[in-house]
């Protein structure tokens, strides 16, 4: 495989296992079991959505050869530094979460202490980014773990024995619809910084301009249609869990899906996909989220990798002090799902101006496809809102 086919699989890889977290996991699994096979409809929507968002913004960041935050910049002078605050939040708010998988998961797979387990991975993280070649090892890195996720879970989910007829009438014609679940699915997959992230790193690997576009376009749909497979096959595993009657634990709904579906083995399972699906988020959590401020400032440009080692040391700091962590795996999506529609609607702006495309006419299905998701993700974000304000004052 040439080095630019890798970076652009590679890129796919980084965006899709920065998706696929432990806020995933969590979500996929807590919401497998409050709407049992009506769930597949969410996920069918959100890949709509995801689809949408993402192709309209890693065509326009590779064609202007910008990072997402210099064209907002060059949008309008400041929106770059607001956009990148935003997303950093954003990344922040998932890091600490996927630290926190890190530590469930070695803790699932090995018994040692979640606090510890976090540390450790924290190391690791820290050695990936420190190694000379950071880049090649991160395509590597996040495409091994990738497929390993996927094939451990597909075992899980062919012994559950899921009623994959129903699942499959009730994706298309559901009993239930539930706003806020699409918005936080939407949210983990391609909100806040994880839509850039394959972006950025195919601009890191000299893949640009209007020669590559069909390369960005199959990459693109390629990392969503590998965090979709992995989504449809963890929905399958928690739903033969549940539908033969079994209760996920509040604490840690994903692990009781593989210790109910395959017993202490499948805990051992669940331990190594938790800690892959949690380390290599915490790659392109940090990677992304520190990409976002490197060209606003030469210090940071110049010191990259100390800014970048700071903010896992921080997530993981944070994590220690705060502990339990399923709640804010589900908050974290929320909250990105909210950013998403910002951060489209500056790139579709952006997708119209000469000075930032130069020649490059972007497709008008594309553009109304991405308009599209910025009013549905800011329809449902306002509802979500106004959901959680009436339930705080309840």
């Amino acid at each position: 495989m040439t080095k630019k086919n890798s970076a652009i699989l590679g890129a796919a890889f980084l965006m899709a296992t920065s998706a696929i977290g432990p806020g995933f996991l969590t979500q996929t699994s807590k919401f497998t079991e409050e709407l049992l096979t009506s769930f597949g409809f969410v996920i069918l929507i959100s890949l709509l959505l995801d689809i949408g968002a993402q192709l309209n913004i890693w065509r326009i960041i590779t064609i202007s050869n910008l990072r997402a935050q210099d064209v907002a910049n060059q949008l309008l002078p400041g929106l770059g530094i607001a956009l990148a605050c935003l997303v950093g939040f954003g990344g922040l708010v998932f890091n600490i979460g996927n630290m926190a998988g890190c530590g469930l998961g070695l803790n699932a797979l090995s018994g040692i202490d979640v606090k510890l387990g976090a540390i450790i991975s924290c190391g690791i993280s820290l050695g990936i980014f420190w190694y000379k070649e950071a880049g090649k090892l991160i395509d590597s890195f996040v495409k091994l773990l990738g497929i390993l996720m996927i094939l451990f879970t597909l075992y899980i989910a062919i012994s559950s024995q899921p009623p994959l007829a129903e699942a499959l009438y009730r994706t298309v014609w559901p009993e239930t619809i539930d706003v806020l679940k699409i918005v936080t699915l939407v949210g983990g997959t391609v909100g806040g910084y994880i839509s850039f992230a394959g972006a950025h790193r195919l601009l890191d690997a000299g893949i640009k301009g209007q020669s590559s576009l069909q390369q960005v376009t199959k990459s693109s749909v390629s990392g969503i249609a590998i965090t979709s497979v992995m989504r449809f096959i963890l929905f399958f595993a928690a739903l033969g869990v549940v539908w033969h009657g079994y209760h996920l634990s509040k604490d840690n709904p994903a692990g009781s899906v593989f210790q109910s579906a395959a017993g202490v083995i499948g805990y051992r399972f669940f331990g190594f996909v938790m800690w892959c699906a949690a380390i290599t988020s915490v790659v392109g959590a940090s990677y992304t989220s520190v990409s976002f401020f490197k060209t606003l400032d030469p210090f940071i440009e110049k010191h990259g990798r100390i800014i970048t080692s700071v903010f896992i040391l921080v997530s993981t700091l944070i994590f220690i002090s705060i502990g339990n962590a399923v709640t804010l795996l589900i908050v974290a999506g929320a909250v990105n799902g909210l950013i998403l529609p910002i951060a489209l609607a500056v790139m579709l702006l952006a997708a119209n101006k000469q000075k930032i495309v130069g020649s490059y006419q972007h497709p008008l299905w594309m553009q109304i496809a991405g308009w599209i998701v910025v009013i549905a993700m800011s329809s449902m974000g306002a509802i979500t809102i106004k959901q959680s304000v009436q339930k705080l004052f309840s």
